[in-house]
């Protein structure tokens, strides 16, 4: 581990989460800090993570442990955990995290964050990581943090919209990958705007197949997986060569509206509210993870008219077993197609294509087959 002479903290890792890395080097930079930034989660992070886990424990643990474990090697003075209250294992992975590091002989300080404590607990926490007491620097910090979550969101969405069109598959995938560094270089709110627009441009300049028959794809389920694109093994990447637009009903903003901004900011109805409001037939309550979001989300899709929608979770994650058991009985009420798909590290690619081929296949049919009724 890399520090100086007074023992202050000045590398700083989280794990990878999609693009969150982004987010958070931006909060470090501008309190002086450095973001040390985990090699691109790959199988060496994944073997890396199984090889020191729980054997029952879920994909995302393995992969944060992985982050850690190479985010130690790298020589990071910290490492930074998400950690939640409530019925999910993820409040206690950190303790589990924290004793296997140390157990490995890092001496690497590790550090739970609890962002169920809303921007106080982050303004105490940069405090704490920078030594900074300015307000003024911290809420600046806080501010463009925030703002690059929202952009990335609006970014994805473009992506997503022309990944299902584009005549050369990946041609906007690339854009929005070498997009990444101007937002994360981005310190200011101008380039912020600035970058996102650009990006945006850029984007839109990818040559589309106008004939395309488009599907819409809802993805649901533990916000980790849907989230992340190694995790998922490329889901929206391979729906797109298959001409399927998709939304993430989980995103990190609109977990943000739910878990830490005050009442009185939250603009419209917020993810979870809606949440309560669909699953009401069928979940009374919080069973844990996000397994109340994952059975409204199915009826909301269907609610929208939506052509299909896929739940993503890990191998082992009770909370979302039980919303899979739940979607059966959904059925009177509910007549949009559903994939489920378990992950963990033994997940193969091929039979993993074949059910998304054969997903696309269902939900085209369906679809001409209510065309061909609303013209008679």
């Amino acid at each position: 581990m890399a520090k100086d002479k007074t023992n202050k903290i000045k590398k700083v890792a989280f794990p990878h989460m999609g693009t969150v890395y982004v987010v958070w080097s931006t909060a470090l930079k501008k309190l002086g800090l450095e973001a040390f930034i985990p090699p691109k989660t790959s199988k060496k992070t994944l073997s890396l993570g199984a090889k020191y886990s729980p054997e029952s424990i879920c994909l995302p643990y393995k992969l944060v442990l992985g982050n850690f474990i190479e985010a130690c090697e790298g020589g990071a003075d910290a490492v930074v955990m998400i950690t939640s209250p409530g019925i999910c294992r993820l409040g206690e992975y950190g303790r589990i995290i924290n004793h296997t590091l140390s157990d490995l002989k890092y001496t690497t300080k590790y550090i739970d964050l609890n962002l169920y404590g809303g921007y106080k607990a982050m303004y105490n926490f940069l405090t704490e990581i920078s030594g900074i007491k300015n307000p003024f620097k911290l809420i600046d910090a806080l501010i463009i943090t925030i703002k690059k979550v929202f952009v990335l969101d609006r970014l994805e969405k473009v992506l997503a919209y022309y990944r299902a069109r584009e005549v050369k598959h990946g041609a906007a995938e690339k854009i929005f990958n070498k997009g990444l560094d101007k937002i994360a270089e981005a310190m200011t709110l101008g380039d912020l705007k600035k970058a996102e627009k650009e990006i945006s441009r850029e984007i839109s300049k990818v040559q589309v197949d106008p004939t395309r028959e488009i599907l819409h794809v809802d993805l649901t389920g533990e916000i980790f997986l849907v989230l992340d694109s190694f995790s998922n093994q490329n889901l929206e990447r391979e729906l797109g060569k298959l001409g399927v637009q998709t939304r993430r009903s989980l995103t990190i903003g609109s977990w943000i509206k739910d878990a830490i901004t005050p009442g009185i900011f939250k603009k419209g109805e917020t993810h979870l509210e809606r949440a309560v409001k669909f699953a009401a037939p069928y979940l009374k309550r919080d069973i844990g993870g996000d397994a109340l979001e994952s059975v409204s989300d199915v009826a909301y899709a269907d609610h929208r008219g939506i052509d299909g929608i896929i739940h993503i979770s890990p191998f082992t994650c009770m909370p979302e077993i039980m919303s899979q058991n739940i979607f059966p009985s959904m059925r009177e009420n509910c007549e949009i197609p559903i994939l489920a798909l378990i992950m963990d590290e033994q997940s193969g690619k091929a039979g993993y294509i074949t059910r998304l081929e054969a997903f696309c296949d269902l939900m085209r049919r369906k679809k001409r087959k209510a065309q061909v009724k609303s013209i008679k």
